[in-house]
């Protein structure tokens, strides 16, 4: 069966909206470890031998969508704003960035004692843009939380950092959330190593054959370690250091670190097409015909899908084994 490539990738700024009628390729990498996604669309530097003036229709700040599929069969793959316009090697480069472009601005000062993590980021969005609002089920409990000089980008990664939160942008419903990681169930997808998967760098290894001890340490107001250690001595050995944290937050990061490494797992990724749709969040079935006891379903952490005149194509990379 042949499916037509279709795409729309439209600008829109105070003068309207602008939608592209060229395109050499799109690139869109999304992962819950990141605090951002991001899209680079690449244009030829001129069309018919006439230079494309982008800059004349579109700036930094202008927002973005774009839009992949098949047959005119459309899916919203990204939203986001133009962060930089590059001219390079004989092609034009626009390079996007979800809802976090808005939180580089700067935060005013301010010291928390004690407070939660929606404490923070609710005064964050305060700060820099009150249309946002937050959701968040993980209110990890900080005893001292300092903002100096920082950006809203800087708080967000200090709390990722230091959690283990999956944080991201939902744009359509102008949403800040911050979850435990792996814990957001977004939707699902099916693959088989005989049918839809392309390619694979996949390999399977045994919760068995892992040996894990986890340590997490934090400083207390008075200036001593206090840390929470779990998991199996002998092996591979994790060390998290956090910031001014209680003793049943550490506990609890300590506890989710170790689950999360403890499974036997696929390792790697593997190459799909645009069908079917898949980000991060969400639940990957990956099957094998040929080695059933391998079957199992994953958290997918990194999509990274690529779309050109050779076709469209998604990099998957699972994490932790949900089964």
């Amino acid at each position: 069966m042949q499916f037509q490539l279709s795409w729309d990738i439209s600008f829109y700024n105070a003068e309207g909206e602008w939608t592209l009628g060229i395109l050499a390729e799109c690139e869109i990498q999304k992962s819950s470890k990141n605090l951002a996604d991001f899209a680079t669309v690449t244009l030829p530097e001129a069309h018919y031998n006439e230079v494309l003036n982008v800059q004349e229709k579109i700036k930094r700040g202008d927002r973005v969508k774009i839009r992949l599929g098949y047959d005119n069969n459309l899916v919203t793959e990204f939203e986001g704003y133009v962060k930089e316009i590059l001219t390079n090697d004989s092609s034009l480069k626009i390079f996007c960035e979800d809802g976090l472009f808005l939180f580089r601005n700067g935060v005013k000062n301010k010291q928390f004692k004690p407070a939660t993590v929606s404490q923070i980021a609710n005064y964050m969005i305060s700060e820099i843009d009150s249309s946002f609002k937050l959701v968040c089920d993980y209110d990890i409990g900080y005893e001292k939380f300092t903002i100096y000089k920082a950006t809203g980008f800087d708080v967000l990664k200090k709390i990722q950092e230091e959690t283990g939160a999956d944080i991201f942008f939902d744009m359509k419903n102008k949403e800040l959330h911050i979850h435990p990681a792996y814990t957001r169930k977004g939707g699902e997808a099916e693959y088989s190593m005989q049918h839809n998967i392309e390619t694979s760098s996949l390999e399977y290894k045994l919760a068995e054959d892992r040996k894990i001890e986890v340590t997490v340490e934090s400083v207390g107001l008075d200036g001593k370690i206090i840390s929470h250690t779990t998991g199996t001595t002998g092996g591979e050995k994790i060390t998290k250091k956090v910031g001014r944290m209680t003793q049943s937050a550490i506990k609890i990061i300590a506890d989710n670190e170790y689950k999360n490494n403890m499974r036997s797992k696929y390792e790697g990724s593997f190459d799909a097409w645009l069908i079917p749709y898949v980000e991060p969040s969400y639940t990957v079935g990956i099957y094998d015909d040929d080695y059933t006891y391998k079957d199992g379903r994953y958290y997918a952490e990194t999509v990274v899908t690529n779309f050109s005149e050779n076709g469209g194509k998604r990099t998957i990379t699972p994490s932790i084994n949900l089964s």
